[in-house]
């Protein structure tokens, strides 16, 4: 069903795709996993790598989860049901609802959790973690 390509080889628009269309971010395993829209973001290339940046609150259920486990992943949903899901993913909290049955999306668990539905998946491993400080800020 997917199929692997190198990330330059992207034919989207990076900047629109995490912009304009939102994404999911998911992690965990079979067991225990969640997911929930990103807007703020970035594709790129550090340290010689590919890299997705990805921004999560730790007051968020996908924070915990991404703290437990080394993988996540960044789907990139169809228009036609990106708005739903958002609905869903962006104001619930996985803790006290099953997002998945909520949605009607297929998870899929190999590496880390993503969605059949998804039209581009990003399988993503931490490489750098660290929290952001108001004092910091410009």
């Amino acid at each position: 069903m997917f199929h692997q390509i190198p990330n330059k080889e992207l034919e989207q628009n990076a900047i629109q795709m995490i912009a304009d269309r939102w994404f999911l971010i998911a992690t965990g395993t079979k067991e225990k996993y969640n997911m929930m829209t990103g807007a703020w973001g970035a594709l790129g290339e550090m340290w010689g790598k590919d890299i997705a940046a990805v921004v999560i609150r730790p007051t968020r259920y996908t924070y915990e989860l991404m703290e437990e486990n080394e993988t996540f992943t960044i789907s990139v949903l169809p228009e036609e049901i990106n708005k739903v899901v958002h609905a869903v993913c962006g104001s619930q909290s996985g803790r006290d609802i099953d997002k998945t049955a909520a949605t009607g999306l297929t998870p899929i668990f190999e590496e880390s959790v993503y969605f059949e539905q998804a039209e581009i998946v990003l399988v993503c491993r931490k490489l750098y973690a660290d929290d952001m400080k108001s004092e910091n800020f410009i």
